[in-house]
């Protein structure tokens, strides 16, 4: 008996070592083909840097040169010469953090409405406001331009604020994340005497920090990288946002573009800073308000 199990034995251990070789195999295949399309995805993002740092002649020479020589350094600082790149950068920065704060604040709100008071109605007012979704921003560009004409808000921060405070995704995101947090917390506070007001304070908000913070990222990075809107709502320099205050390098003086990739370089560092501080909450939040394709 005991010659037949080792006689066994033997015959598995081949089997076992040829299904951890396929394994590995397989992990390394995954691996290289995560790695070379992570640099497919970063070429242009190189490529951009690269092209920051040449001189004039460098940058239309063929075949191109990935690593520049010299590496021009003051393409950065000639750029806020020619443009005043700080105004843009201040205008963006306050229309960013304001829309970012302010949708929150909405979307919570109403997010909170939808998922837990009871109305006549509810279910069906959610579906109604869902299906904006499916209307392509350009459609109400216009809609949007007159009714920032006739306050009188047009080539202010107003204009550049005010529509893009409220949100149906950031109400659909953070009203499935609601769901989740158990209703007994809400049967407890009520039973306290807790408004409805002091159980969103209290209860709804400390617990739904990665969802929070997930919208935030999302709303934060749509407001920089925003340029249609405020390409049409502003008119004077300072104004401008950074994405339209950098198309100078393309319309009023074009063929610079060492000066238009350094601006842009520029202009996505705080975006950069703002995801790798926040992407511990954006990753979990992706995760438990049902996102993450599961």
């Amino acid at each position: 008996m005991a010659a037949g199990a080792e006689v066994t034995r033997s015959a598995e251990r081949p089997v076992a070592r040829t299904g951890q070789t396929g394994r590995r195999l397989q992990l390394v295949v995954a691996y290289l083909a995560l790695g070379i399309g992570s640099l497919w995805a970063l070429a242009p993002f190189l490529w951009m840097i690269s092209t920051s740092l040449k001189s004039d002649s460098q940058v239309l020479v063929y075949p191109p040169a990935w690593i520049p020589n010299p590496a021009v350094w003051g393409n950065y600082l000639q750029v806020t010469k020619l443009v005043p790149f700080w105004r843009f950068l201040l205008n963006t920065a306050v229309v960013a953090v304001t829309v970012t704060i302010l949708e929150l604040v909405t979307s919570s709100l109403a997010a909170y409405a939808f998922a837990r008071l009871r109305f006549p109605g509810r279910d069906k007012l959610f579906l109604l406001y869902l299906a904006t979704l499916m209307i392509p921003g350009q459609v109400t560009l216009i809609p949007n331009f007159l009714v920032m004409s006739w306050l009188g808000w047009v080539d202010s921060y107003a204009a550049l604020i005010i529509p893009a405070a409220f949100s149906a995704f950031g109400t659909f995101l953070l009203r499935q994340f609601f769901l989740s947090i158990p209703p007994e917390l809400e049967q407890a506070a009520r039973i306290d005497g807790s408004s409805y007001f002091g159980i969103y304070r209290h209860i709804i908000l400390p617990l739904s920090g990665p969802a929070l913070a997930t919208l935030a990222v999302f709303a934060f990075m749509t407001q920089w990288n925003a340029f249609l809107w405020p390409l049409i709502v502003t008119n004077r320099e300072t104004m401008r946002t950074l994405t339209v205050g950098i198309r100078y390098f393309g319309d009023d003086a074009p063929g610079q573009f060492n000066y238009l990739m350094a601006g842009t370089v520029m202009s996505i560092i705080p975006i950069l800073i703002v995801f790798l501080l926040l992407q511990r909450y954006f990753v979990r939040g992706i995760a438990l308000t049902g996102m993450g394709g599961r």
